[in-house]
């Protein structure tokens, strides 16, 4: 899936109440994430649930994502995430206008203020990840 695709997705829902909902199963259908990834080096700071964001880089440069959570709603916070950054260049990833996508599928107005902290750190831990790569060989 695209981000435009689920942006579109969640434009389908009326109520946010099944909007959240759409997050939840969004977090379900993420592969399991090994036990060997919960520990705390892979563990995102910030987050009130536990929250584990795993890169994996693939041979031609991309950057993929893998995630976990303890919260069904914050693994489906993570599944977003992943949607918005998996399968693309650092650089990609580093000009990705998370903020604008979070307004059009309208988070910015319907998480909590420790939800969005949260959200953002594990966007921080993707840019650092991304940042890391820039420039690395492939």
């Amino acid at each position: 899936m695209t981000i435009d695709e689920l942006i579109e997705n969640f434009g389908l829902f009326d109520e946010w109440e099944d909007r959240y909902r759409y997050v939840i199963d969004l977090g379900r259908d993420l592969e399991p994430l090994d036990d060997r990834y919960h520990t705390d080096a892979f563990k995102v700071e910030g987050c009130m649930s536990q929250v584990w964001l795993v890169p994996l880089p693939a041979e031609d440069g991309r950057l993929r994502f893998a995630a976990d959570s303890d919260s069904a709603i914050v693994k489906g916070l993570a599944a977003i995430l992943l949607t918005a950054y998996s399968d693309h260049t650092p650089e990609e990833i580093l000009n990705t206008d998370l903020e604008a996508i979070f307004t059009r599928i309208g988070l910015d107005q319907h998480l909590s203020p420790n939800r969005r902290n949260g959200f953002f750190s594990m966007v921080e831990t993707i840019k650092a990840s991304a940042k890391a790569r820039v420039g690395a060989p492939s």
